[in-house]
């Protein structure tokens, strides 16, 4: 899968500098085409001309080529790119990326790619495990970016602990993975709802929850990076699209996401009911805005339109439709008894129990219910969370086609 992929290979200062080599032998023998950008300090432990040897491409390091005032831009490098590997990424780079540093073509260049990337740390174990590395790492995955986990081994302080680079074979199988999985909607249309409902009250108040849409965007980005024509339902949320394969569609009310899920959904392949939709509007809606004037103000609430249920209406044999449920109590049979009665595919869960997991935060911890069992995920970012749902849905889709 990597014949003809344009892959910046970033190199930082580290002993396991000496492992790029490999890299990009192993990535040209695959077909890929490799640019390799390098930091002052990376040249310390490597010289340009034997990676230049290796890629045939001259080595990219400062930003002026020449004193003629001939410069690398970062900018065409961003675009040129179909993906970003930094390895060896040591702990300062990683904080420079996490925290928008510019102070190098390297993170120059990471700042203007457009194309995925990925990270493969190396460091001393107490580097590595430091609170603060930990956090930067967190940062980039909220990014998300790809981090390639280190191993555990004798590193170069003779110490042993986690925090060696992984090794040249396996970093090359996760890019030979990630693209191979990235035609797998292909063809495919997805519909997406997410983020929260409003119901107005009057004309400046409403009823409505503490969703972000990050989970419902994640997700569409992932069908998106993987082919598919996304059509993303969302309620009002602060969030941009990235992708140039989704088509987003903006809602406010439950009704309208309604209407707006109808009309959509019976051209697509697949249905994800990500956003968290309100169960009661207002009765009425006053013209006005209500004024203090009793010490209570009684609301009567009308049900709002079951998307879910309307949509497992008319689900045809060959479509997926995927729910979710977010509980505080009774997680399990809650959730079941939701997969029976919106006719999902499966159901993804997640509890408000659990620390790290629902609104607001950039990380979820959930667990995937069908009628064959329940698998439980650990706590991961939502860009994490989306490859894993977005797996199975891949997996769901594909004995119908």
């Amino acid at each position: 899968m990597l014949k003809g992929k344009k892959i910046i290979l970033g190199i930082t200062g580290s002993i396991a500098a000496y492992k790029a080599c490999y890299i990009i032998r192993g990535l040209i023998k695959q077909g890929a085409e490799v640019q390799v950008v390098i930091t002052p300090a990376g040249k310390e432990f490597i010289t340009p001309i034997t990676l230049s040897a290796l890629t045939s491409k001259p080595v990219i390091s400062e930003f002026f080529a020449q004193r003629d005032g001939t410069w690398n831009s970062h900018v065409d490098l961003g675009l040129w790119a179909d993906a970003v590997l930094i390895a060896p990424a040591t702990a300062s780079t990683i904080g420079k990326m996490a925290n928008g540093i510019a102070d190098n073509m390297l993170i120059t260049t990471y700042l203007s790619a457009k194309a995925p990337v990925f990270v493969a740390p190396a460091m001393d174990l107490d580097m590595f495990a430091h609170p603060a590395t930990q956090k930067n790492l967190d940062i980039l995955r909220s990014y998300g970016n790809h981090i390639i986990e280190p191993g555990t081994g004798e590193l170069a302080s003779h110490l042993v602990g986690k925090g060696r680079m992984e090794e040249p074979e396996n970093i090359i199988r996760v890019l030979d993975e990630f693209f191979a999985s990235s035609d797998a909607l292909s063809g495919k249309r997805v519909m997406i709802t997410a983020g929260p409902t409003y119901e107005k009250i009057d004309p400046v108040r409403f009823i409505g929850n503490y969703s972000s849409g990050k989970m419902g965007f994640a997700l569409a980005e992932e069908c998106a990076r993987r082919g598919a024509q996304v059509t993303l339902i969302t309620g009002p949320v602060q969030l941009k699209t990235q992708h140039s394969g989704i088509i987003r569609v903006d809602v406010e009310s439950a009704e309208e996401m309604y209407k707006a899920a109808q009309a959509h959904f019976p051209d697509a392949d697949a249905g994800i009911l990500c956003a968290a939709v309100a169960d009661y509007r207002p009765e009425t809606v006053a013209d006005k805005k209500i004024k203090r004037e009793k010490e209570e103000l009684t609301l009567h609430l009308r049900a709002t339109q079951d998307i879910a249920a309307s949509l497992g209406a008319i689900k045809r044999k060959q479509q997926c439709l995927v729910g979710f449920a977010l509980e505080t109590n009774n997680e399990q049979q809650n959730a079941e008894g939701k997969l029976e009665r919106k006719n999902f595919d499966f159901i993804v869960l997640n509890s408000l129990n659990d620390a790290g997991a629902g609104f607001r935060h950039d990380t979820n911890k959930i667990s995937i219910i069908d009628r064959k069992g329940r698998t439980d995920y650990p706590l991961k970012s939502k860009t994490e969370v989306a490859q894993d749902i977005i797996d199975r849905l891949v997996a769901t889709l594909s004995p119908n086609f």
